[in-house]
């Protein structure tokens, strides 16, 4: 098993756009074995780097998952984070701020604010990590996925939009659209409120955001996910398609939402599938 080896600040002065208030994060373990950190307002990023003689020279920026209420930390984030680093990958889970407008003053930007400075952190450093800056990708497990696909179209109205482009996308359950359809209510009101503008529906549902430079990505989805509707990643797949940009959408009947590495309700496991994929992309 790899080992994290260490955890970095994502910003090395003053978190833009917060509050001065005090640190209130809590983590808890649940019964199952799950980890929630909750109250995240100072962000940071775990460090797993493989073997050298393993290296692929590719790189993955994890978001875990929680609705932007929690970070389901390590079956959406160490876990995967120790399987791709066994593969040769480099890993960097990212516990990104949780919108609160006690923490910050506009929440909606906070958690693209923080994704955007950890693919940066990670491209600026990629001779010291042993990474090719031209291959590094995003990863999310549902919010943490609509998070991935948020940095995989918005990246184009940044300042700088080179360093802080994603090379591909991973994306596992994710919530993708904040439509009344099928959106995710939950992730919605967490980000931009209970009553969310017109506007800011429709910039940050991601479907609706991807151009001609968004990148390639793989996706997977139960299609029994009462959680998040399998209808996310078909709309971003679509999406994609229309641009000519490669995609790979795993879609499987049954596994519900949540279930991280392994999906004990099904024969086909996305983890597999997700390694041939990158090798297909020359990642």
């Amino acid at each position: 098993m790899a080992i994290a080896q260490n955890t970095i600040p994502l910003y090395d002065g003053p978190i833009p756009g917060a509050r001065d208030t005090p640190n209130k994060e809590k983590s808890d373990t649940a019964a199952d074995g799950m980890v929630r950190v909750s109250k995240i307002s100072v962000p940071s990023m775990i460090v797993y780097l493989p073997k050298k003689e393993k290296a692929t020279g590719t790189a993955v920026v994890i978001f875990p998952g929680g609705g932007y209420g929690i970070n389901a930390i390590k079956h959406e984030g160490w876990d995967v984070a120790n399987f791709l680093a066994e593969n040769g990958i480099a890993a960097f889970v990212v516990k990104y701020r949780l919108p609160d407008s006690t923490t910050m003053v506009d929440p909606s930007v906070g958690p693209l604010q923080d994704a955007q400075q950890a693919i940066s952190l990670v491209r600026k450093n990629a001779k010291a990590y042993g990474i090719d800056p031209r291959k590094i990708g995003v990863m999310g497990f549902s919010a943490g996925g609509h998070l991935a696909s948020t940095a995989s179209t918005h990246f184009r109205y940044a300042a700088k939009p080179k360093p802080v482009r994603p090379d591909f996308t991973i994306l596992i359950y994710p919530v993708i659209s904040f439509s009344d359809s099928i959106g995710h209510k939950g992730s919605r009101q967490n980000l931009i409120g209970k009553s969310p503008s017109a506007e800011n529906i429709l910039k940050f549902s991601n479907e609706l955001q991807v151009y001609k430079k968004t990148p390639q990505a793989f996706l997977a989805h139960a299609k029994d996910d009462k959680g998040v509707l399998y209808n996310n990643s078909v709309a971003y797949a679509e999406a994609l398609r229309k641009y000519n940009i490669p995609v790979e959408l795993v879609l499987v009947e049954k596994g519900g939402h949540g279930f991280g590495l392994y999906n004990k309700q099904s024969d086909v496991q996305w983890p597999p599938k997700l390694l041939e994929w990158l090798k297909s992309i020359n990642m």
